[in-house]
């Protein structure tokens, strides 16, 4: 009887699900990898994907985090090649990017 009426409902909208659903989904219907090291955005993304589903992308392009750290790894190394060159010049305007970078993984 309650059986028969849950197969006959709707899945719920992607945005509505837990991460714990997603990654279900995600493994049952689709063939992605690596499921258990993702957020829930990125399981979103990779799901409407795999079911060919376009995503309305908005005006304004905001980097991920992960991105965004990646950069701010990258500076710290071309900071510290400065540093050692004893180009404090150049030491400081990394500095000050990495400050921005920080900033930004704050909003995001």
């Amino acid at each position: 009887m309650g059986g028969s009426k849950k197969k006959a409902e709707k899945e719920k909208p992607l945005d509505k699900m837990t991460v714990k659903e997603l990654r279900d989904l995600a493994k049952e219907s689709t063939d992605l990898t690596g499921v258990f090291g993702m957020n829930k955005p990125e399981l979103i993304t990779e799901i409407k994907k795999a079911r060919g589903i376009v995503e309305e992308v908005s005006g304004k392009t905001n980097s991920t985090v992960r991105e965004i750290k990646k950069k701010m790894r990258e500076l710290k190394v071309v900071q510290a090649a400065a540093v050692t060159e004893d180009n404090l010049r150049m030491a400081r305007i990394y500095k000050k990017k990495i400050i921005r970078l920080k900033k930004q993984t704050r909003k995001a």
